[in-house]
């Protein structure tokens, strides 16, 4: 059920109509738009009664949502969902292209802080590093835990980079909520409906990856899940799915990024490091994902990849880093985004000054 408040309906009628709606035993979720507000009733089993609601205050109608997915869906927030940072200018589902750039896993706050210079003069306003890794082999390297959400902390006070990192179990997700700028849930935890939970009732934005075999249905009520916990920024992630392709690691379905955008008001990304599995495939594929129109990349970068500790063969060189950003911006421009310019640009012109 969706109650569509009218475009002049004042703070205290949302209000009124909220506490209504809670005093039926539903719950509600209130979700501003440009034009007006819109608010999600769930937890009902079946039909509610809409009379009384129809009649209060500031209400202009009240339609019944068919698709299984309610917060998710346009049908709930037309309007595109733009996440911000406190402190920073970085945004995720706005005008401007996010770009989260990092190591898979941090394994030494030197490597760390080299790369993190290398993004960040490059452009980037998102830093991405591993602090747990959930590994097919329990022999690989599963990360520094806490110790490398510091170093990340670090990294944010130093650059002004917003940190990404993922949770892969309700005690992680405790210490990356307290280090980090956004919740990762990784692929293999897409359907930890526990989990999922637990992020719902954080603060901080959360990055769903889509699952290796998941639908696009089954990607969308991952995200429902989160937001019917009261979270309500959340941002998609495409990070390939697993075919009988055998030239990638993954296969990059990109074609989901317009079907997601058609269905719901939530950004997404898409990551082609995962996605490819492959180097020399990252930058065609970011190409290709920013032509298609997502809102962003998530793309593993590495001073030494060759003697990374995980995903080498798929960490971008630092100067293949900056060539992605040239290109992605030139294709950007094509498209209507924009992408911020690199540091480097900004040091080279205080220097003509």
């Amino acid at each position: 059920m969706l109650i569509v408040m009218d475009s002049h309906a004042t703070e205290d009628q949302v209000r009124a109509v909220c506490e209504k709606i809670e005093s039926l035993g539903y719950r509600a979720h209130a979700m501003p738009g440009a034009q007006r507000t819109a608010i999600g009733v769930t937890g009902n089993q079946g039909v509610v009664e809409v009379a009384t609601l129809e009649e209060m205050s500031g209400v202009q109608e009240v339609i019944s949502v068919s698709k299984p997915y309610k917060l998710v869906s346009r049908d709930a927030k037309p309007d595109n969902t733009v996440i911000t940072f406190d402190g920073s200018g970085a945004t995720i589902g706005g005008h401007e292209l996010a770009i989260i750039a990092g190591p898979c896993a941090i394994e030494s706050r030197e490597q760390a802080f080299v790369v993190a210079e290398c993004v960040h003069r490059a452009g980037a306003q998102f830093f991405r590093g591993g602090a747990y890794k959930p590994r097919t082999s329990p022999y690989a390297f599963q990360g520094l835990g806490v110790e490398a959400l510091k170093i990340m902390a670090e990294i944010r006070r130093q650059f002004g980079l917003r940190i990404v990192t993922e949770a892969i179990d309700h005690e992680s997700l405790d210490k990356v909520e307290e280090y980090a700028d956004v919740i990762q849930i990784g692929a293999r935890n897409m359907q930890n409906f526990s989990l999922l939970k637990r992020a719902g009732r954080s603060r901080r934005p959360v990055l769903l990856k889509r699952g290796l075999a998941a639908t696009l249905e089954e990607f969308l009520m991952a995200a429902e899940y989160v937001l019917s916990e009261g979270n309500y920024h959340v941002i998609l992630c495409e990070r390939g799915v697993r075919t009988f392709a055998d030239h990638t690691r993954n296969t990059l379905d990109l074609s989901i990024v317009p079907a997601v955008q058609r269905l719901s008001h939530l950004p997404i990304l898409a990551d082609p490091s995962h996605g490819t599995g492959k180097r020399n495939k990252v930058i065609p594929l970011s190409r290709a994902a920013v032509a298609v129109g997502c809102d962003g990349l998530i793309v593993e970068v590495h001073h030494d990849p060759d003697h990374a500790l995980s995903d080498g063969g798929q960490s971008l060189f630092p100067e293949q880093f900056r060539q992605l950003m040239s290109e992605v911006r030139q294709i950007g421009a094509v498209v209507g985004r924009s992408l911020a310019q690199p540091a480097d640009a900004d040091i080279s012109q205080a220097a003509t000054d």
